[in-house]
């Protein structure tokens, strides 16, 4: 049963309470500039929040450990050598989906909906971690308010690595909100060509070297539909072996989560498309509705690390991550 919550939940957890192992200590600086806001970990750059001109609200570029970018620069830069150039709205890290209240936010065209920041609420630095807050509007192609969000990033340090944890809350402040039953969303990132788990020589990737598990055990493309806590792909990039892990919280409606991830880079939390990911089930299963006036809250974590997902403890991270109460 969903538990909707009439009020957003704002509950940044303590990076030093939640991630085992030590955790060297980090000044993180936020600098807003022209609708962008700038995360640095000890004045390093980390990632960039943007808004500006876009469909929707995402993070880029993003810099794992030791600074080597994660996600996939296309089309934001289109200069980058052995990157695909398919699916224009996979922009390295993002939360949209299709459909909503029968719009389309997840791709990009002139029928598709737009995510619309109205307010910065707040974007503070500090000791061991920072935090952006906003809210949004998710308009249809004529302007049409759908619903609101109210969203907080907590960037973080983790042993040998970075976390960032999105919490969204979803109103249905403008009337019935449904979340409709499709692959296409909503918790996502498109990796770097590396951590791709084939290569698409026609689309000009020949670099990759990806692996993937969950927290089933599942490896390989055969974690696509199938529901987990947690997904991680990793691969050699840079002389180094880096990896990106997702983190389904336990508190989410219909946890754990089905994932649309995907061979070509694609990695996403999708608790909405039943009717893709499960044999047998009618359409519109995965159908979620909101009633007017109340609102449901999901929470996701994303850790750069290093190692694979044992020598990263990838395990022990989600655990703390989901204790009770935190």
């Amino acid at each position: 049963m969903l538990h909707f919550r009439s009020k957003t939940i704002i509950h940044v957890l303590s990076a030093s309470f939640l991630l085992a192992g030590s955790i060297p200590a980090a000044e993180f600086t936020v600098q807003e500039r022209d609708n962008q806001i700038d995360v640095e970990i000890d004045g390093q750059p980390f990632t960039t929040y943007r808004q500006e001109d876009l469909p929707k609200p995402i993070l880029y570029p993003l810099l794992g450990p030791q600074g080597i970018p994660m996600t996939r620069n296309w089309p934001l830069k289109k200069d980058v050598p052995g990157e695909a150039k398919d699916h224009v709205h996979h922009k390295s890290m993002w939360y949209a989906h299709s459909p909503v209240n029968g719009v389309d936010f997840w791709s990009e065209s002139t029928r598709s909906g737009r995510v619309v920041q109205t307010k910065l609420v707040r974007a503070e630095g500090g000791k061991d971690r920072a935090v952006i807050e906003t809210t949004n509007d998710w308009k249809d192609a004529k302007g049409k308010v759908q619903l609101t969000d109210t969203r907080l990033l907590t960037f973080s340090q983790v042993p040998g690595g970075r976390a960032i944890d999105w919490q969204l809350t979803f109103h249905a402040s403008h009337g019935p909100v449904t979340f409709g039953d499709s692959k296409e969303g909503s918790m996502a990132i498109r990796t770097r060509p590396e951590l791709q788990l084939e290569n698409n020589p026609k689309q000009g990737v020949t670099t990759a070297k990806g692996q993937a598990l969950n927290s089933e055990g599942v490896r390989g493309k055969d974690v696509w539909a199938k529901r987990a806590k947690w997904v991680d792909y990793w691969a050699e990039v840079e002389g180094k072996i880096l990896g990106v892990a997702i983190f389904d919280h336990p508190q989410n409606p219909r946890h754990p989560t089905w994932w649309h991830a995907r061979e070509y880079g694609l990695i996403s939390a999708n608790p909405f498309g039943i009717h893709d990911f499960e044999k047998g089930q009618p359409a519109g299963a995965g159908n979620l509705a909101i009633p007017a006036g109340k609102s449901v809250t999901f929470r996701y974590r994303f850790v750069f690390h290093e190692g694979d997902p044992q020598k990263a403890k990838i395990a022990e991270l989600y655990e703390r991550f989901a204790m009770p109460g935190k």
